[in-house]
């Protein structure tokens, strides 16, 4: 997991430091390190963000980098407001 991936993460749950740090049993300043890119966690220490990350549904992209959460369907793009998709038979 890159500081990218893990603020991505974090901003899909609208989570802050301090909650990804309290719900991974790590020290804020753990994550606020490895975020800035300052420091590399511990392996130990990184399973722990992934796993609390994961926990609420977050799913790391093996296809490249990147997350999204469980439940969405990348393959099927979700319409702006005000945009119907694709009408059949329409008498227009």
């Amino acid at each position: 997991m890159t500081p990218a991936l893990c603020r991505a993460a974090r901003g899909l749950l609208n989570w802050t430091q301090v909650r990804l740090a309290a719900k991974a049993g790590i020290s804020e300043g753990t994550v606020r390190d490895f975020e800035s890119g300052l420091r590399t966690p511990s392996a130990g220490k990184l399973f722990l963000i992934r796993k609390a990350l994961h926990a609420q549904g977050v799913i790391f992209i093996p296809e490249g980098p990147g997350v999204r959460l469980k439940g969405s369907d990348p393959r099927r793009p979700s319409l702006a407001e005000g945009e119907a998709g694709i009408i059949a038979n329409s008498e227009m």
